[in-house]
């Protein structure tokens, strides 16, 4: 992890042009490039967050795609969700408590940087920036509701394609992948396992199953959904659901 010298003025951020973000207006621009507190830089497996330590920053993803985790103390691990450029890292759990999680780096990443007792100011002095963070929660709370279903309720074969389909919808609505479903993500079977609940085994038998039936091709770098439809269809993921999210 590692402060970046040039950070992007905010008039230039490149989440402006994803289709899947609202775009700030100016009076919002010029406002976050006051309150913005610098950029940080974090290279594949630097870990952002540790488990159960306090934080005074949050951080919106600027680049990259980070791993949100809890460990049992016998070191087996739950990925709890993946976050994409336009989230608000640090926003899940309370502000005044230690870390509930940890949130590390799947790929390189860029985020900008905030004072945790500045977002007071920033409710009152932008109340639709504070609604807008309220709305960023309450996306989490849903994309959570929807990975408790997989584990309770879809078989594996529909757990492995919800997720590819979850992870490719967000990557093409936040400029990381584009319309030929193809997402460029290292995550090892492993790591699907421990998102999904699976063993090795059952994880790769799935997966193998799933690109004999044309649904998902899940390779060690990469992520292929050749019919976004039928798969978002197969697995019950409504693709409609996040468009045009708001980011701070």
């Amino acid at each position: 992890m590692y402060e970046i010298d040039d950070p992007i003025a905010c008039a230039n951020c490149p989440l402006q042009g994803c289709p899947g973000l609202r775009s700030l207006e100016e009076r919002q621009l010029a406002y976050m490039q006051t309150f913005k507190d610098g950029e940080l830089g974090l290279e594949r497996g630097d870990v952002l967050i540790d488990e159960g330590a306090a934080h005074e920053r949050l951080y919106t993803v600027l680049d990259g795609v980070l791993i949100r985790s809890r460990s049992l103390d016998d070191g087996r691990r739950q990925i709890v969700n993946f976050m994409f450029p336009g989230d608000l890292v640090g926003l899940q759990g309370a502000f005044d408590e230690p870390s509930s999680h940890a949130v590390e780096a799947l790929i390189d990443a860029r985020l900008c940087r905030f004072r945790r007792n500045d977002f007071v100011e920033l409710i009152s002095t932008h109340p639709r920036l504070g609604y807008d963070i309220t709305w960023l929660a309450a996306k989490e709370e849903t994309a959570l509701e929807g990975h408790i279903v997989s584990l309770g309720q879809r078989s594996a074969r529909e757990r492995v394609a919800y997720l590819a389909v979850w992870l490719l919808d967000r990557a093409q609505a936040t400029c990381l992948a584009d319309e030929q479903n193809v997402v460029s993500l290292p995550i090892t079977q492993a790591q699907i396992a421990d998102m999904l609940g699976l063993s090795l085994v059952h994880t790769n038998r799935t997966l193998r199953q799933l690109e004999r039936e044309g649904l998902v091709e899940w390779k060690s770098r990469a992520i292929h959904v050749p019919d976004l439809a039928r798969a978002a269809d197969y697995a019950q993921f409504d693709r409609q659901a996040d468009r045009c999210r708001p980011f701070i």
